[in-house]
Order: structure tokens, then C-alpha cells, then sequence
């Protein structure tokens, strides 16, 4: 990425312009990733490895689901494949940000966009009319990553230094942000909320039960995820309206 100082004027002007939607992101990652640095501290991980985790990650949810499996002593063939299913959804936010890129965008721009891509910065980019440009992305990125790993690295260097109660009492603070998650999303579709019901069901019976909870935490939770993913979009799936029926309704 070229430094701003030399980037044509009408480019500084985007990348400013990506700076300042990513202000208000860049804070909410430092908050977020300061509790999931606390985590990261939990599973033994040092202040370096939690700031490559997330410089690398850049994924909340995923990054929550890796420790989960660190914590269980989970194999390396696990962890790829959980956080190959937590994140497979950015492989559809890249395919949709592809289709506004101009056709003569250089791949290195195309790559560098790719490796951040985030439910917010996607939101932001793919909001802008006509053709992505990347130096916005730029701008957005060079404020959210360095909040969102540095605020890993202080997590845990914060949960090595805090009293242990304390430490803990940051720690629940990554849950809330799975209940803001989960909660709106449940509050507006039935079929959502029943989901999480059984995904907390089938969490427990797993713990429970004597054959399955010799099944190694790891590979429960990838199981639960695919399955239940699975039968959600097959007794759920979305309608919609195919745009031959809608322009035939219109005419």
C-alpha cells in the first residue's frame, strides 16, 4: 500500500474518507478484542501470539472459537477446520465486493482487500456507489486492524497484570458480545432463535453424556456447527422472490 503522502490528491481524499468510517469501527474492535485478549490470556497465550492472532485473524468469532479449541487441546487439523466453518461467510462477502471491483483493478489490490475483510468493513464498502475503490478500504483498515490487535496484545498483557477476579470479570465481556449478537437476531426470526436453543441443548447432552463426551471437544463443535448449520437452511431456508417472477408481477 503506497503511503498517503504519495498518493494522488484524488486518492488521499478516499483514503481520508476510509479513515474516518473506520474511527468508530476501530474503537469498537480495541473494546471487543481487549475482552477477547483476556481469552487469549486464559489459554495461555502471550501478549506477541495474541496481536499475530488477531493482525492474522481478523475475526472475532473465529478467533473466540480457536481459543475455545486451544483451551480443549484441540489438534491443528481441528482449529483449520473450525475456523474455516466460523469464517466461511467472508468467502461470500468476497465474491460480492469481486463483482464492484473494476475489472482492471490490479490483483495486489484485489488480494489486499481480500485478506481484511470484515462484517463491518464490508458493510462500509460495499454501501459506497460504483466501483470499489480500494485506497477506501485502505483507509478503513489502516485505523480498525491496529485497534483490533493491539487491543488483543493489552487484553492479555492486562489479564497478566489484573487481580484474577478482576481478570475474570473483563473475560465475560467477550459473551456479551455473542448475547448482542444473538439476541437481535433471535428477537426477529423464530427459526433463529430455536436454533440457538438447540445449539445450547446439544452443547449440554455432548457434556453429558458419557460416548459422547469422549467424542474430544474440538470435533463436537465442528460436528454441532455443521449439523445444526446444516439443518437450519434445509427446515428453514430464505424465500426469495426470483426477479423473473418480479418483473413479471410488475408487468
Amino acid at each position: 500500500m503506497p503511503p498517503n503522502n504519495t498518493l494522488p490528491s484524488s486518492r488521499r481524499a478516499v483514503f481520508r474518507s476510509g479513515i474516518q468510517a473506520g474511527i468508530p469501527i476501530g474503537l469498537g474492535y480495541f473494546a471487543v478484542s481487549f475482552s477477547l485478549g483476556i481469552a487469549a490470556k486464559d489459554v495461555g497465550l502471550s501478549p506477541v501470539q495474541g496481536f499475530l492472532l488477531s493482525a492474522l485473524g481478523n475475526a472475532s468469532a473465529g478467533e473466540y472459537a480457536v481459543l475455545t479449541l486451544i483451551a480443549a487441546n484441540a489438534t491443528y487439523l481441528e482449529l483449520a477446520l473450525m475456523t474455516l466453518i466460523a469464517n466461511a461467510r467472508y468467502l461470500l462477502m468476497s465474491c460480492a465486493l469481486s463483482q464492484r471491483m473494476s475489472p482492471d483493478l490490479p490483483l495486489r489490490h484485489r488480494l489486499l482487500v481480500g485478506f481484511y475483510i470484515t462484517d463491518e468493513l464490508f458493510a462500509i464498502a460495499i454501501a459506497r456507489p460504483g466501483n470499489l475503490d480500494p485506497f477506501y478500504s485502505y483507509g478503513a483498515i489502516s485505523v480498525a486492524a491496529p485497534c483490533w490487535a493491539f487491543g488483543t496484545a493489552l487484553g492479555v498483557i492486562a489479564g497478566n497484570s489484573l487481580p484474577p477476579a478482576l481478570a475474570s470479570a473483563f473475560s465475560v465481556a467477550i459473551y456479551g458480545m455473542f448475547l448482542a449478537i444473538i439476541i437481535p437476531a433471535a428477537r426477529g426470526d423464530r427459526a433463529v432463535a430455536l436454533l440457538v436453543l438447540v445449539s445450547f441443548a446439544a452443547s449440554a447432552v455432548c457434556s453429558a453424556l458419557p460416548i459422547l463426551n469422549a467424542i474430544p471437544t474440538g470435533t463436537q463443535t465442528i460436528l454441532l456447527t455443521v449439523l445444526i448449520g446444516a439443518a437450519g437452511a434445509i427446515l428453514f431456508p430464505i424465500q426469495e422472490e426470483a426477479e423473473g417472477e418480479t418483473e413479471a408481477t410488475s408487468s
